[in-house]
């Protein structure tokens, strides 16, 4: 048996093979999973050593596919696609304990309460003053706290939900 090197460990391309590999054998090699992907055995391991600046987009959908981690479509979005880098996305798989925690956290009623009555009265003029810059800003960093754990729940979803 080869020796796993470090740099591959952490690659999300081979992390999300060798967890499927534990219920798919035939993910085991990384020249039968090429095979069912539609590329050589070499253009694999150049996607799981990071040797290739962006994996193409289709061939992160077949894995994420085969795999059943939706949490590559992710990933690619936050770490390889030029345009949606800045998207609040979540990049990895939590548990439903974490997901469910963090989402109620964020949907507590007396915040989206305060939010909603500060959106009015920031748009009530129907522009942004000096003044409500600011917390305009907070509201938008909020929301993207939301969508990160909304990103999370529909990766762990997703996966539960594939084939049932």
């Amino acid at each position: 048996m080869g020796r796993n090197p470090i740099k591959e460990n952490q690659n999300p391309y081979f992390r999300a093979r060798k967890q499927a590999a534990e219920w798919d054998a035939r993910l085991e090699s990384r020249e039968r999973a090429s095979e069912l992907i539609g590329i050589a055995a070499y253009t694999l391991a150049d996607y799981e050593l990071g040797n290739v600046k962006r994996v193409p987009a289709d061939k992160v959908l077949i894995m994420a596919d085969l795999y059943n981690a939706p949490w590559l479509l992710s990933n690619y979005c936050k770490n390889e696609c030029p345009i949606c880098g800045f998207l609040p996305l979540a990049t990895e798989e939590k548990n439903i304990c974490s997901v469910t925690v963090r989402l109620l956290k964020a949907l507590r009623e007396d915040e989206l309460e305060n939010m909603k009555n500060q959106l009015l009265e920031i748009s009530q003029d129907g522009k942004i003053r000096d003044d409500e810059v600011e917390a305009v800003r907070k509201i938008s960093e909020y929301l993207d706290g939301i969508a990160e754990v909304i990103s999370e729940f529909k990766i762990m979803s997703d996966k539960a939900l594939k084939g049932k």
